[in-house]
């Protein structure tokens, strides 16, 4: 996924000097994201038609644990922006089976002592349009390029198997930024598409705080829902954030 990540850095900085070569300017803003993650319902069943359904939060334990977000952005113009998105992710769970298992064609047995990763790494282009514009109002509206690196590892004594899976996830995006004054606003971002193989959802609820007119301190919760019920694989989850980001333009 290094490679990815480096194809999507690549594409962003040439369409950027493109566009600077023909305005003469630039305009970026960096955003920092982190804080505390913890999972709700994770129900796993893998392969869909002959595994057995489990939960990695229930079944087992999944302790909250810190996390990070990078965003890069680039104004095209007034009206529009790209912005290119790491936001990696890895939860560990552990406890002992309730009852047997079959994932991955190996069966865990009844009170086995496992051990259970949920990798759910996300790599993202986005395009926005501002379509309302107003002093306190901001609208924008446009889609997202998303590339899925996942993987569900289940394992006890002697045993261990595990499902990686990436793939491309086209997601309709949405940005509505509102200040109550100078220096308060709210700001709510979302990602999301639904399909009858699954569906996807990031959304962000946050205050906003403006330190300065380059830079602003967010405080919120965002959420990750969503999972694809297919042959192969059974996978829905919700996973829930305590967000503190920084936002810096230059």
């Amino acid at each position: 996924m290094k490679k990815t990540l480096i194809l999507l850095v690549t594409i962003l900085a040439f369409v950027t000097a493109v566009h600077a070569q023909g305005n003469g300017g630039k305009r970026w803003t960096a955003e920092l994201e982190g804080g505390a993650v913890f999972s709700g319902y994770n129900d796993v069943r893998i392969p869909n038609a002959s595994g057995n359904l489990f939960s990695l939060s229930e079944d087992l334990d999944i302790a909250a644990k810190a996390y990070y977000r990078l965003r890069l952005s680039y104004a095209l113009s007034r009206r529009h922006e790209l912005s290119l998105l790491y936001a990696p992710l890895t939860l560990k769970a552990s406890g002992r089976l309730p009852a047997a298992v079959r994932f991955m064609d190996v069966l865990f047995p009844q009170d086995s002592d496992a051990d259970g990763i949920f990798t759910f790494n996300s790599y993202r282009l986005t395009y926005r349009y501002r379509l309302v514009d107003r002093s306190r109002l901001r609208l924008d509206i446009g889609f997202t390029a998303k590339i899925r690196d996942a993987e569900i590892a289940l394992s006890a004594p002697g045993l261990s198997a595990s499902k990686a899976n990436v793939g491309f996830v086209p997601l309709l995006h949405l940005r509505l930024a509102w200040d109550w004054n100078s220096k308060l606003g709210l700001l709510l971002e979302a990602d999301a598409a639904a399909a009858k193989q699954g569906r996807a959802e990031d959304v962000l609820l946050a205050l906003n705080w403006r330190l300065s007119p380059r830079a602003q301190l967010r405080f919120g919760y965002r959420f990750v829902e969503g999972g694809a019920d297919v042959d192969e694989t059974y996978n829905f989850a919700w996973i829930h954030y305590f967000a503190v980001g920084l936002a810096y333009g230059f």
